[in-house]
């Protein structure tokens, strides 16, 4: 036998194992997968039954009204009580919400309270752009 014949004898053994290896190989990773993919399901459908369904109510219960605008009106008198419902810099343009970040950020001294929005801008203020809600 000569060399050339070993190594393709060789060659022929090796193709034949990477064939059967590779079909091995193939066949344990699908059995894998599918193994996952079950136990995946599995999971999805015990967490889908512990969901609680979507239920929609009535909203227009006299007392749930009555509740919210008394809060409302607590908002808005707590905010007249400490200074009014707008307020402004003496150093600026721009008027705020109490609670809007730029009404925080004005120093103490500075502060101007007006009652009403029509009250600061007869006095010259303008709306500020990152306080939702004002016009």
């Amino acid at each position: 036998m000569s060399i050339y014949e070993t190594g393709n004898k060789i060659k022929r053994f090796l193709d034949k194992i990477a064939n059967s290896l590779s079909n091995e190989i193939f066949v344990i990773s699908m059995i894998i997968l599918i193994g996952f993919a079950g136990f995946g399901l599995g999971r999805l459908s015990i967490l889908e039954g512990q969901k609680l369904p979507i239920s929609v109510e009535n909203i227009k219960n006299d007392k749930m009204l009555a509740d919210v605008s008394s809060s409302v009106k607590n908002i808005i008198d707590e905010n007249q009580n400490s200074g009014g419902l707008v307020v402004a810099s003496k150093n600026g343009t721009k008027y705020h919400y109490p609670w809007c970040s730029g009404a925080k950020r004005i120093n103490e001294a500075n502060k101007i309270y007006f009652s009403s929005i029509e009250e600061a801008k007869k006095a010259g203020y303008t709306p500020a752009s990152n306080c939702k809600g004002l016009k």
